[in-house]
């Protein structure tokens, strides 16, 4: 009983508390020389200060309702979307090949179509991932399934067949995606940079009607193997281009660097300054080279740094050649990895002949050393990676 004592004490406290909060009040006012005072009593207070709780609390259950609601809807969605990626059963294809052999017949083409174009392209490394799938769960489902359509519809028994030939070839070819995706993203690492940023703005610049990678029909679409493969194939389109345009090519013939990236005592005036990129020193006239594929964005005079060119790259990249002495492009025109793009020169805020090459990500400058001397195996895989997206870009 002495805890349901303290209980009511507590109450009691609380309710005085919140009694004193509520008392009459008076305010005076003075104006024109004449006071007037204002009374507002403790019974208009409490009506005031219940009208807003309820206000207030009305507010937060309708706010709570539609959280609520809106979690509800996306989950709704989310267990629909997974019931459509679900693979079909073999009762399901059955009732498929029954319903229209003809049309089975049409998706089964359009798809071996677009599966021998992309065989043509990687099929080196196919047997490698092959043999990394061979007795795997999803095989011996499909020759379930095989075995099912044949028992029940003995005319379709060769187009199963085909069928399941195609989902082995689609779930092989999601594995070198994966894996061409993996070696890019830990290559772009190692030049310390971020492969979605830069994934994301090698892609930021795409359109065309939409038409899907396998068909049209329903049946298409409901296998979520060649969704993941579709998918895969993307996202190792995207890091394989950024990290061919990641400007790791020398700008100049030159191996003299006569300035590097950071702090420097300033040329002109010895004080402290900040160098945004690297000085290479050589005869004026030298050729200049692009760093990277990509497209001319600047091409003119720009202050201190002289006669300027700046090339950018599919990534998001830019690279900023300085102090030319002449142009062999024009503004707007493509350039490839190694094309003579300028000649070195002395011009804008320059003590003698060189080339002053920056590199740039969103604004910022980086130090374009770490692009420059990078570890050779990861020049090999960029090397790769640039064939195969120029392949891909010419197809």
């Amino acid at each position: 009983m002495g805890w349901v004592v303290s209980l009511q004490t507590r109450l009691t406290g609380w309710k005085s508390q919140i009694a004193g909060w509520f008392i009459d009040r008076e305010f005076f006012m003075r104006a024109n020389g004449q006071v007037r005072f204002l009374k507002i009593s403790a019974q208009l207070q409490r009506r005031v200060a219940g009208v807003t709780a309820f206000i207030v609390g009305a507010w937060l259950i309708v706010t709570l309702g539609m959280a609520v609601n809106q979690v509800s809807v996306s989950i709704e969605r989310m267990a629909l979307n997974e019931k459509e990626a679900k693979v079909e059963s073999a009762e399901e294809r059955v009732a498929n090949y029954r319903g229209s052999i003809d049309e089975v017949t049409k998706d089964l083409e359009r798809r071996q179509k677009m599966l021998e174009s992309l065989s043509d392209q990687y099929l080196d490394e196919i047997p490698a991932a092959a043999a990394a799938a061979t007795g795997s769960e999803d095989s011996a489902e499909a020759d379930k399934t095989v075995k099912t359509i044949s028992a029940l519809v003995p005319e379709a028994a060769g187009l199963a067949r085909i069928e399941a030939r195609q989902i082995r070839f689609a779930e092989l070819m999601t594995k070198v995606a994966q894996a061409r995706t993996q070696k890019a993203e830990a290559a772009i690492r190692q030049f310390g940079l971020n492969p979605d940023i830069l994934a994301r703005q090698a892609t930021s610049a795409q359109g065309g009607p939409f038409e899907s990678f396998f068909g049209s029909s329903k049946k298409d679409v409901r296998d979520p193997r060649f969704t993941k493969l579709a998918m895969s194939l993307g996202r190792m389109d995207a890091m394989e281009r950024a990290l061919a345009a990641i400007p790791t090519s020398m700008p100049a013939a030159v191996m003299m660097m006569s300035s590097g990236f950071g702090y420097r005592s300033d040329p002109f005036t010895g004080a402290g300054a900040m160098h945004n990129g690297l000085d290479f020193k050589g005869p004026i006239g030298t050729p200049i080279l692009a760093a990277a594929d990509g497209r001319i964005t600047h091409a003119g005079s720009q202050g201190g740094y002289g006669n300027t060119i700046e090339i950018t790259h599919a990534n998001g990249l830019v690279t900023r050649y300085a102090h030319l002495s002449g142009f062999n492009v024009k503004l707007g025109q493509k350039v490839a990895r190694g094309a003579q793009i300028a000649r070195m020169g002395s011009t804008g805020r320059s003590t003698g002949s060189h080339l002053h090459f920056e590199v740039r990500l969103n604004g910022q400058a980086i130090n374009p050393r770490k692009f420059l001397e990078a570890n050779p195996d990861v020049l090999e895989v960029q090397s790769v990676a640039g064939i195969r997206a120029d392949t891909s870009a010419k197809e």
